[in-house]
């Protein structure tokens, strides 16, 4: 008989924890190409608003500006593995959610301080609502793709 070489618990707990810590698989991969759109088209109009028309809404175009900025973390964080990018994510995800909300409902009480619609503006009714959607999609799948827990 030949001896059974042990199996190493922490191995295999190491490669799952691998399997799992990667949000660029899978539907994670729709995710990040969602993300990415939204990262090119607002900073071609948060651009394109600041460059031209700045001075008619400058609080609604740098709002514009801090989403474009917010979807370009959300995007190259989601594509990156391991748990520092994670939390990146998650963050960028969160501000994301929080600026909706909070751009959504200000735009709606407070119309004359956005007087043009940014990304964020009455929830993304420009954008067919999907900035509203696309962070609570975002968090789900960051939960469902979360880091092991350290040994």
């Amino acid at each position: 008989m030949t001896p059974q070489t042990p199996v190493n618990k922490t191995d295999n707990a190491t490669a799952n924890a691998r399997s799992t810590d990667t949000r660029n698989t899978g539907p994670g991969r729709l995710l990040i190409a969602v993300y990415a759109v939204f990262a090119i088209s607002a900073t071609a109009r948060a651009g394109y608003q600041i460059l031209t028309k700045f001075s008619e809404a400058p609080l609604a175009y740098l709002l514009s500006a801090f989403a474009a900025l917010v979807y370009v973390v959300a995007t190259i964080s989601l594509a990156k593995p391991g748990r520092t990018w994670f939390k990146v994510s998650v963050a960028a995800v969160l501000v994301e959610l929080v600026g909706v909300v909070v751009v959504g409902a200000l735009s709606i009480v407070d119309s004359v301080s956005f007087p043009h619609e940014t990304v964020w503006s009455l929830f993304g009714r420009g954008y067919a609502f999907i900035p509203l959607l696309l962070p609570i999609l975002g968090l789900v799948w960051l939960y469902r793709r979360r880091p092991a827990p350290r040994a």
